[in-house]
């Protein structure tokens, strides 16, 4: 993704398609979290904004936020949009009310322009507490996408990330990040953004042998495990990954990161939906191969040969997965989907398929115990009960 100054003449490919995936999770996180707890403010924060709007008429991604949120009356009465950008701030507070008036939402927006991981108070702010109770009365989806790196402060966002239901997205250009571990002069920058394992990640970057996509990986594992460290208990993170718009190697990750595993299986479907690159996703959430978008990818009738060969590979590793760890074992499928996908990185279509394969394959028993007649031979719900031989 480019980061010149004419960036907000023309949306790219990529950028749509990582507004659209930030856009299309915050209302379903909103539902979620209220179907527990319906909290007196839903919180989106934005920290580097941008204007909103690209010189081409295109909507990024502050702008079709609140475009979700109006279209829910729900939403509208109840989210809290806070958007922030040094240079862009007084720009996106002119878009929105071009198409937002005063009043529109219950919540008004806040706009700021300031210097994100400079102005002491937007930590403040950030990590101040909204518990009452076992409930956080504002939940919050924190979007930060700094041009480069070095505006991530790891202990902040761990200590916004303690509250319950807070969730945060990292747009990480690795590229950057990757060179930066051999630029004496950031390597104190680093160590805000590794304070636990910066000396472990310097050594064992340096001596990482692979592919440039392992090398990104490994730095974007590695910063999801500083959550882990600093947070304690299970951490679940997921990284999208976005390729270069003119070779075929990694520029950036989307890293979203959540305590729930809601959220987790969440995010899983909303990247599933934009990956248009297939790849065998075994590995989990440390594997090297995960979601993707290739902006250079066509859609010929050989990619799309390809593309189907792929899908199926995940679904028949999520087979073998399923008849080895459940032989012989009879549970209700929506059990079985909810304890699984915490350790896999397949999304719930993936699921789907597969049990659907291994009922025609009569690898599966089913039976509906809700008394009522189903088209489909098998479905992830608690009436569905699953005989695995």
């Amino acid at each position: 993704m480019s980061d010149n100054k004419n960036f907000f003449d023309k949306q790219t490919p990529s950028s749509r398609v990582k507004a659209a995936i930030i856009s299309e999770y915050f209302p379903q996180y909103c539902k979620i979290i209220s179907r527990r707890h319906v909290p007196r403010k839903f919180g989106y924060f934005d920290m580097f904004s941008g204007p909103g709007m690209y010189n081409d008429g295109s909507l990024s991604t502050p702008l079709l936020v609140a475009e979700k949120c109006y279209e829910d009356s729900f939403l509208r009465d109840r989210v809290w949009m806070v958007f922030n950008d040094m240079e862009y701030g007084a720009q996106l507070k002119e878009n929105f009310e071009q198409l937002y008036q005063c009043g529109t939402f219950a919540n008004e927006p806040y706009f700021a322009s300031r210097i994100f991981g400079e102005w002491p108070k937007i930590d403040i702010f950030l990590t101040r507490n909204t518990m009452e109770g076992f409930y956080n009365e504002c939940p919050t989806l924190l979007f930060i996408d700094p041009w480069g790196y070095k505006h991530i402060n790891t202990r902040i966002l761990a200590e916004f990330l303690s509250q319950w239901g807070n969730e945060v997205f990292i747009f990480v250009n690795t590229k950057r990040l990757n060179a930066a571990f051999e630029q004496p002069d950031f390597q104190d920058t680093l160590k805000i953004i590794f304070p636990l394992t910066y000396s472990e990640v310097k050594e064992n970057k340096s001596v990482l042998h692979g592919t440039v996509e392992a090398r990104h990986k490994f730095i974007v594992n590695n910063l999801a495990k500083e959550f882990r460290g600093l947070l304690g208990g299970i951490v679940y993170y997921t990284a999208f990954q976005f390729r270069e718009e003119n070779q075929n190697t990694p520029s950036h990750y989307l890293l979203h990161i959540t305590k729930g595993a809601k959220g987790f299986e969440l995010v899983k479907q909303v990247y599933n939906k934009y990956a248009n690159v297939e790849r065998p996703l075994n590995g989990g959430m440390e594997g090297v191969e995960t979601y993707t978008y290739d902006p250079q990818k066509g859609n010929s009738e050989i990619e799309a040969l390809f593309e189907n060969d792929f899908k199926q590979e995940n679904i028949d590793i999520l087979k073998n997965d399923l008849c080895r760890n459940y032989s012989g074992r009879t549970i209700i499928s929506e059990e079985l989907f909810k304890a699984d996908q915490k350790n896999h990185l397949h999304a719930r279509s993936h699921y789907v398929h597969a049990l659907k394969q291994l009922v025609e394959e009569k690898k599966i028993e089913v039976e509906y115990t809700d008394g009522k007649k189903h088209k489909s031979p098998v479905m992830i719900s608690n009436a569905c009960s699953l005989k695995f031989k």
